[in-house]
């Protein structure tokens, strides 16, 4: 893939010091996933997705989600249209290529929910009717670390559809400094060049997809799951939706790294940001102190990586 630095050299010119962070994302996108950001506010996390969508070439369309935000806002809503008489559909915030729903989990049940289709299927349905999501599309939330002022769980269902769940964190002194000092001559933002369109990112997320995968790496994918399901200390383990996206997040490290055929490290690397925020840890789990992360760590650990020449 010879775009991807391109496309991260422009990235980085609006998000300094996150290099990790800006790799896992693009990864998640060429793997047709989706992301969900834990972190405070004002760490940067709307400026990294408006500098994507600008590198990549993709329509943007953000949501600020609070409590009054109604599901019609996201989805569109029918109105009544008097020169034909007829109802026309008005389309919502989410009918765009790269969507970011920026603290999603301050908004109602009812709202959140209003994600799961355009998530899962690439549509969302109004008065019966369904209407296509452009693609490619991509959903970037972000959520509160639990328990800030207005904040509500996000329903299992709704954790299950990110293909990861990442953190930005605060700058080191160095990156902030140079942050401060980059604002100087103007928002670097405005530097971020398009690399691609949308349909030389969709040529890349096919390229990914077809990077090959061994029946032994898949099996060693399907042993790595049964072992969240069945560890003494996860009451839930990860679901066949996880198992799909470590897959496709293997191939998309894969194809990155220019590689057209999957390795155990490409699965290992994936492994924790893709499955860790699915898990529910035994109360005992909590009681020790032990994280998904460390859980995970373990099972690793725990299974032997096929040999793949």
């Amino acid at each position: 893939m010879n775009n991807v630095n391109t496309i991260l050299t422009e990235v980085k010119k609006a998000v300094a010091g996150k290099d990790r962070i800006l790799v896992w994302v693009l990864t998640t996108i060429l793997a047709r996933g989706h992301i969900l950001l834990e972190d405070i506010p004002g760490v940067g996390k709307t400026t990294m997705a408006l500098a994507f969508s600008r590198a990549l070439g993709l329509d943007y369309g953000r949501v600020q989600f609070t409590p009054d935000v109604l599901p019609s806002d996201i989805t569109g809503y029918s109105i009544y249209d008097k020169e034909t008489g007829s109802m026309r559909y008005q389309k919502g915030a989410i009918l765009c290529n790269l969507f970011l729903a920026d603290e999603l989990n301050r908004a109602t049940s009812r709202t959140q929910s209003a994600l799961l289709e355009a998530m899962e299927e690439g549509q969302v349905t109004v008065d019966g009717l369904s209407h296509p999501i452009p693609q490619p599309f991509t959903v970037i939330a972000t959520q509160n670390p639990t328990g800030a002022s207005g904040t509500q769980l996000l329903p299992d269902s709704q954790m299950d559809r990110f293909t990861v769940r990442l953190s930005i964190g605060y700058p080191s002194p160095r990156d902030e400094r140079s942050m401060v000092l980059d604002r100087q001559g103007g928002n670097p933002l405005d530097s971020v060049r398009q690399v691609v369109d949308t349909a030389g990112l969709a040529a890349m997320q096919d390229e990914a997809a077809a990077v090959y995968i061994k029946e032994e790496l898949v099996d060693y994918i399907v042993t790595l799951m049964g072992k969240t399901r069945n560890h003494e200390m996860i009451t839930r383990g990860a679901s066949p939706r996880a198992t799909l996206s470590v897959t496709s997040m293997s191939k998309a490290v894969a194809a990155i790294q220019n590689r057209d055929y999957v390795i155990p490290a490409d699965v290992q690397a994936v492994f924790a940001d893709v499955v860790a925020h699915r898990l529910l840890l035994s109360p005992e789990a909590e009681a020790r102190g032990l994280s998904a992360g460390s859980l995970l760590d373990e099972i690793l650990r725990s299974v032997k990586a096929p040999k793949v020449k």
